[in-house]
């Protein structure tokens, strides 16, 4: 299915954004049907979207309540979520990454922003679903990853991953452009269970750069905020 067929459903108790999300995401081609409550989004027929735009905060039920209860159904445990909330706290993005959210955004946010990241999340779940048709591969000019063999090549060379650097180097891949925190590094790569220090980031991007060669460059970090794959 092209990504531009995809059905996405905004959940937010919050009429305009809603309606602000659904015009400008419809601009880019994409069906788009909103709910301005866990409620009433429950009456829809969740297991035909693509992709759940999901308020955290709302009355009644939570979004995370809402994410648990469709995380916990085989009918619709597949569907990706992004969270939308105003409370940027760690402990909320760790239950939100927990309960199976495939990315997390901060309000106030740029609608460009969060276009980027529908683009992202649609373009994983696509290469996911293809599955057995093609192999799965991530590549950047002579930079390639294999999904399914977890290998990462560099001019057709393999060189040896850890398990962290395959997992880091996909997702700036997967994102190319947008910059990470540490901390959402740590909190989308590493497990849960496991403290990780900011260094450790640090210390897995400058072994990665090192392994990947002339590309090491496309690796840059912003000062202040974190690290990003520029393309």
């Amino acid at each position: 299915m092209d990504e531009k067929d995809s059905r996405i459903l905004v959940v937010d108790d919050e009429q305009d954004l809603c309606e602000i999300l659904k015009f400008n995401l419809e601009t880019e081609g994409y069906q788009v049907e909103t709910a301005n409550s866990a409620e009433e989004a429950l009456e829809k027929d969740i297991a035909s979207y693509n992709l759940l735009l999901l308020d955290v905060m709302m009355g009644g039920m939570s979004g995370f309540q809402l994410a648990k209860q469709l995380k916990n159904s085989e009918v619709t445990a597949h569907i990706p979520i992004i969270f939308l909330t105003a409370r940027d706290t760690e402990n909320d993005t760790v239950t939100g990454f927990n309960l199976g959210a495939d990315d997390y955004i901060s309000k106030p946010f740029s609608i460009r922003e969060v276009m980027v990241r529908v683009r992202a999340v649609l373009r994983r779940t696509a290469s996911r679903l293809e599955g057995a048709d093609e192999p799965a591969v991530i590549s950047y000019q002579g930079l390639l990853l294999n999904l399914d063999k977890k290998s990462v090549s560099v001019d057709g060379e393999d060189v040896p991953f850890t398990k962290t650097e395959f997992e880091l180097l996909r997702l700036l891949l997967e994102e190319r452009g947008r910059v990470f925190s540490r901390q959402e590094l740590i909190d989308r790569v590493w497990p849960k269970d496991v403290l990780v220090l900011d260094r450790t980031v640090d210390v897995n991007i400058t072994r990665m750069r090192k392994k990947i060669g002339k590309f090491a460059k496309c690796i840059v970090t912003r000062l202040g905020f974190g690290y990003y794959f520029d393309a």
